[in-house]
């Protein structure tokens, strides 16, 4: 055992011969300035990255890429298309057909005549692609509208008429964008106003192109925006909604309807309250106690003059009768006025000579009354004299 043991501590201790040694040599900083010949590069960079990785062609692990189809497999074209092909393929197809229905609902259509116009310039906020269609802008799935300009109507005036009869009814909105870029305004102005409605048809008339622009992308935003949204917001507690039915009468404030609300409690039984219970509530004088009661107690509904139903239009004939009945009936109701007219002013004359011939003979028994009693005064001076003359001679 002792003998093994020294053995293996003599093996272990002596080197082994067949192992080299391999010295490196550093060269100096001197040395590789000084050095005429370059140091070789243990890396050569390749020239491309096809050359870099080209030993990978040769190794057991790649697979040629299949060569690209001259034209798009189809399931007529190609019967023994793979399963796991047909579903590449069709999902390929469905998102881009996706991707396109999602671009067409959030762009502005622009029909392939608006090329070169300037107004595409101000559609900013929107995004706007050209496609063939019939209108020149399409907004949406059920609104449309065709730009026109003054000046161009003034050259061709039945271009409005034309265009619009292209649209016949496939839009529920259509508008007529008119851009009024001429002085005189009037004339075209008109005729463009007539012919949108005849053919149910909005008009917008706008003085530039920029709002020409806005008006495009506010149609598009608020395309599915429902009508609610122009509606103004009404509060929901009582009191708020109190305030606004009472201060719509008039000199009625909203310290007015909390004295009221306090006093009466409801809407209800201020509508039945009377005069003298509304005079009571303090701050509230005659006129507002007045005004509210007439509100509350006058009648909703104005009373209208029942008129006689207009008979169903009749034939020609009967509208020749009547019309011939109606003239008769005018003429004899003229000669019935002008007898009347007449028989009044024979009444109006003899009443008034009448008048007169009463004030003439008044006045001439009057005057006769008169010399009478001077006569018969001139008679009883004169024997009064003739007794008082005897006297004195006697």
């Amino acid at each position: 055992m002792e003998n093994e043991e020294q053995n293996n501590e003599s093996a272990k201790a002596q080197p082994p011969q067949n192992k080299k040694k391999t010295i490196i040599t550093i060269p100096s900083y001197q040395e590789v300035i000084n050095s005429t010949n370059p140091p070789q590069n243990l890396f050569t960079p390749s020239q491309s990255f096809s050359q870099a990785f080209s030993f990978i062609k040769s190794s057991e692990f790649y697979n040629p890429p299949p060569p690209p189809p001259a034209n798009p497999p189809t399931t007529s074209q190609n019967p023994t298309l793979s399963q796991g092909g047909e579903q590449n393929v069709g999902t390929a197809s469905a998102s881009a057909s996706w991707s396109q229905s999602i671009q067409s609902r959030n762009a502005i259509l622009v029909s392939q005549r608006q090329k070169g116009n300037p107004l595409l310039k101000y559609i900013r906020n929107v995004r706007w692609a050209f496609a063939d269609v019939v209108c020149d802008y399409l907004l949406g799935q059920n609104s449309c509208a065709l730009y026109l300009s003054l000046r161009y109507h003034l050259l061709h005036p039945d271009y409005l008429y034309y265009r619009i009869r292209e649209l016949q009814k496939n839009f529920k909105l259509r508008v007529v964008l008119c851009h009024v870029d001429v002085e005189d305004v009037v004339k075209p102005l008109l005729e463009v106003t007539k012919t949108a409605l005849l053919h149910d048809c909005t008009l917008l008339c706008a003085w530039s192109l920029e709002e020409c622009g806005r008006y495009l992308e506010t149609i598009k935003v608020y395309e599915n925006k429902p009508a609610d949204l122009i509606q103004g917001q009404m509060d929901t507690d009582y009191l708020s909604r109190l305030t606004h039915a009472l201060t719509s009468v008039r000199s009625v404030n909203k310290t007015d309807v909390v004295t009221l609300g306090s006093t009466f409690g409801s809407l209800s039984h201020i509508m039945d309250a009377s005069m003298e219970d509304l005079a009571r509530c303090p701050g509230i004088g005659e006129r507002k106690v007045k005004r509210l009661y007439d509100t509350f107690h006058e009648p909703f509904k104005r009373v209208v003059s029942s008129h006689p139903p207009i008979p169903e239009t009749p034939s020609q004939k009967d509208v020749e009768r009547s019309s011939v009945n109606e003239v008769t009936e005018v003429e004899k109701d003229t000669e019935d006025v002008n007898k009347r007219r007449k028989k009044e002013t024979e009444s109006t004359v003899k009443s008034a000579l009448s008048a007169a011939f009463a004030k003439y003979a008044d006045k001439i028994g009057k005057k006769k009354n008169c010399s009478s009693r001077e006569g018969e005064t001139s008679v009883s001076n004169s024997g009064a004299e003739n007794s008082n003359s005897g006297q004195l001679d006697s």
